[in-house]
């Protein structure tokens, strides 16, 4: 932990209270891989920022998070910031407001008095330039709260999704406070006063417990266990020697099915990739499915994913998918389980077809190897007998080799191949003229090699 005597200027206590100095944390690189988003802890100091804002502001962080470097100026599609804020307002003016709010918010740090009783302060502003124009998004976040949210420390994981859910003030700011503590199922004891400053101005009224937990506390923890992935309650701790409530703590449960709420907004990210640039929705089309969110629920906007995917797949789709997309959307169609068993049917068809196609092939391929095998065997062989017939004659006796040439011409064979050759039947056979043409001595060879074969075996 540093000490307040080591902190010299606002900016570095600013710094060392966001860093929280515990090196036992994991880094966001390891939580972002279960779980897409993880926000430091000490980034849920914030006051005086309604719930738009928050939602830019941690749309805005996702996007640093997730990015694979760090940028002086992030940009990204329009259409895909006001999806990650979920931002279904058309309304440009009141985009600007919300974008105002943002810019003025600072996240403020503070630490014990030090030795001569001051109490030193810092704050930092949460984001820079922001301006959109031409269908882009474009922010800066200031530098050091760059390496807070990419860096290691202290972190919860936070859902885009359920953030976007809540409508009080009070009751996202509470949930901020109250993710820390998500895992050890209860908090520590916080003053009331403490409870109050959390959101900020929330008037003189909300002095009086009772009208700050009916105005303020009870909403706030009824739409926390609404919509959020935690369930909350909380007790109360009258101040010493008086009936006046001072303290209160939480008691908290995660959901049974908040692991599968946690991928949520990885999901809508994806869903977003989907629409955009598979199907290639348009910014009016993205416009009116995020105007409508809670009609189009992650669910549905899935089965429409599969039905168009399935129809595509088929040949059903020969126009534009986006437009067949919208269609199923908005009347729910979805894939059938005779559509799915009939397609299993057909693969399973088509799957035997090419078996049966396949081994038919094999079956062909190997006869052909068999009869190519054969066939150079055959060659191999003749070959062979060719050399042994030439060396017969080459060994024979005058006499006998004339015998040869002249029975040679006699043969169907020998005619054959003299005709062929253009060579007359009634011209001497010498052997220079079995020399110039290499077709007439492998036939007279073979010839010979038959017939010094028949007789040997005679």
């Amino acid at each position: 932990m540093v000490k307040a005597g080591q902190v010299a200027t606002s900016r570095q206590l600013a710094l060392a209270l966001f860093e929280d100095a515990n090196a036992q944390d994991l880094p966001v690189d390891a939580a972002r891989s279960d779980v897409g988003f993880a926000r430091k802890n000490v980034l849920i100091r914030i006051v005086d920022l309604g719930v738009a804002a928050r939602r830019l502001i941690d749309a805005a962080y996702f996007i640093v998070a997730q990015d694979d470097q760090v940028r002086d100026l992030y940009d990204v599609e329009l259409d895909y910031f006001k999806w990650l804020m979920r931002y279904s307002s058309r309304n440009n003016t009141h985009l600007e407001q919300v974008i105002t709010e943002a810019q003025r918010a600072l996240i403020q740090a503070t630490a014990a008095p030090d030795a001569d009783g001051d109490k030193p302060f810092g704050s930092v502003q949460l984001i820079g330039r922001i301006s959109y124009s031409g269908g882009r998004f474009q922010f800066r976040v200031p530098p050091d709260l760059i390496g807070i949210i990419r860096g290691p420390g202290k972190s919860h994981w936070l859902s885009l999704r359920i953030t976007s859910l809540f409508t009080l003030s009070y009751a996202r700011v509470m949930y901020d406070r109250l993710l820390p503590y998500a895992d050890d199922t209860i908090t520590d004891w916080f003053e009331l006063e403490e409870l109050r400053s959390w959101q900020g101005a929330i008037g003189a009224k909300a002095q009086e417990f009772k009208y700050f937990k009916r105005d303020w506390l009870s909403p706030a923890v009824e739409q926390i266990n609404e919509v959020s992935d935690l369930t909350i309650s909380y007790e109360t701790r009258n101040e010493p020697g008086s009936r006046k409530i001072g303290r209160l703590r939480f008691r908290i449960e995660r959901k049974q099915a908040a692991e599968r709420v946690l991928q949520t907004h990885e999901q809508a990210q994806a869903l977003y990739k989907t629409l955009k640039q598979e199907f290639g929705l348009s910014s009016a089309q993205l416009n009116q499915i995020a105007a409508d969110r809670d009609k189009y629920t992650d669910e549905r906007l899935e089965q429409a994913i599969e039905r168009t995917r399935f129809s595509l797949k088929l040949g059903n789709i020969s126009k534009s998918p986006a437009g067949f997309f919208m269609k199923a959307l908005k009347e729910q169609w979805i894939v059938s389980d005779a559509e799915r068993q009939m397609v299993q049917i057909q693969e399973s068809l088509a799957l035997t077809g090419k078996r049966e196609l396949e081994l038919k092939e094999q079956v062909q391929n190997r006869a052909a190897l068999r009869i190519a095998a054969q066939d150079v065997h055959a060659q191999d062989r003749m070959v062979e007998e060719i050399r042994r017939g030439w060396e017969a004659y080459e060994a024979a006796t005058p006499k006998q080799r004339d015998e040869w040439r002249r029975n040679y011409k006699g043969t169907p064979a020998g005619k054959l191949t003299l005709r062929r050759l253009g060579i007359d039947p009634v011209t001497d056979l010498s052997e220079p003229i079995i020399q110039r043409f290499p077709d007439l001595k492998d036939g007279f060879a073979g010839y010979v090699f038959n017939r010094s074969k028949n007789v040997k075996g005679t």
